[in-house]
């Protein structure tokens, strides 16, 4: 995935664990593509100490990805429901059965994830 993307996910959904100070320097990077020098003059700090902030965020973040897998399970249950999409459309174009077998299947691996 790639580097800015994963921050953004990571960020959706472990964000509010961080102190606000820490939210709002890693926003000012991710989201609105603020320079280390831009934010340190902003926040009144030392380059280094927005570089260190950045790190330690992200290190934070991808901590509770480890533990608690959420954007994983999100990942994985996105391209389910991309598959089952997919073969919906199939389904309307062919009325085969077999494809309604293939989509309960993938629906209860779905609600199986936990």
């Amino acid at each position: 995935m790639e580097r800015i993307v994963e921050q953004g996910f990571l960020y959706d959904f472990y964000g509010v664990l961080l102190t606000a100070h820490q939210r709002e320097i890693y926003e000012d990077v991710v989201f609105h593509d603020f320079s280390v020098s831009e934010i340190a003059r902003e926040q009144g700090i030392s380059r280094q100490g927005v570089h260190d902030m950045i790190k330690r965020c992200d290190r934070i973040l991808k901590d509770y990805e480890e533990k608690l897998k959420l954007v994983e399970k999100f990942m994985k249950t996105r391209r389910m429901v991309e598959e089952i999409h997919g073969l919906t459309k199939e389904f309307k174009k062919s009325q085969d059965q077999n494809l309604i077998r293939q989509i309960e299947q993938i629906s209860d691996d779905i609600l199986n994830l936990g």
